[in-house]
């Protein structure tokens, strides 16, 4: 059981891309750093665990498919049994299978659903009983932006985003009495590993399409999640707070 003071952050997708510009955000504040990924080895965990270093964190990392329910109720079994009971989660765990509807299999269809969606209930309804009883919490849910505009080639990925955005709100009303918040962060165009095997043609015609001309960060989308989890954003709940440079206003 950890003593200390630090807030308990858990970051599902932690290991690279946003969840680990949302980690080292978190490490700012010494926060005890819980990462959850599920890439094929743990060389990116590892990676992230030594820049968390730098900042004098030590994470953990665990490996899980968190679109497994048993999986992610023995994951925060033990992670409450270690750490405490989560301040944070940050559900940011995602997938894409991009195709045209009348191309798309089942199962593109269904991975995208299950690892985007099934995750945040997962992980969520994981949680929600320890804060309910500490009267206290955060939740950060990573929506996108195709969630609210859709986007050709993105079925999948976008109603499942959307699902996100709707399953913010549905959460953040079932639980604001008990001092717990929900938000969602929608980022846009940003630039991390997944969009960059896009070709140029279509980066450009995402960067026409965003009044800031450029590219969103990691680092932009992490400071409005640590924001929504900090004192700051006390009164703030059941809201999607869209980071992507004007792309959708």
């Amino acid at each position: 059981m950890n003593e200390s003071s630090s807030r308990v952050v858990v970051i599902t997708g932690g290991s690279r891309g946003i969840g680990r510009a949302v980690a080292l955000r978190f490490a700012e504040e010494k926060a005890v750093v819980v990462l959850v990924h599920y890439d094929p080895d743990d060389e990116a965990a590892r990676e992230t665990e030594a820049l968390l270093a730098e900042h004098g964190v030590k994470a953990s990392s665990y490996r899980v498919d968190v679109s497994s329910r048993q999986a992610v109720v023995e994951l925060f079994s033990e992670i409450h049994e270690s750490f405490g009971v989560t301040d944070v989660l940050v559900n940011n765990a995602g997938i894409t299978r991009d195709t045209l509807l009348m191309r798309m299999t089942e199962s593109d269809w269904d991975a995208v659903m299950q690892v985007n969606l099934k995750s945040v209930f997962n992980c969520t309804q994981a949680v929600l009983r320890p804060m309910v009883k500490k009267r206290g919490g955060c939740i950060v849910n990573i929506s996108s932006v195709v969630g609210q505009i859709g986007n050709a080639g993105q079925a999948n990925y976008a109603a499942s985003k959307a699902g996100i955005m709707g399953f913010t709100k549905s959460v953040a009303r079932e639980v604001a009495g008990r001092g717990l918040r929900v938000n969602a962060v929608a980022p846009g165009f940003i630039d991390t590993e997944m969009t960059a095997v896009l070709p140029e043609k279509v980066k450009e015609e995402f960067l026409r399409q965003i009044p800031m001309s450029r590219m969103g960060t990691p680092r932009d989308v992490a400071e409005a999640v640590y924001w929504l989890a900090s004192e700051a954003a006390a009164y703030i709940t059941g809201q999607v707070i869209h980071v992507n440079g004007g792309m959708y206003m």
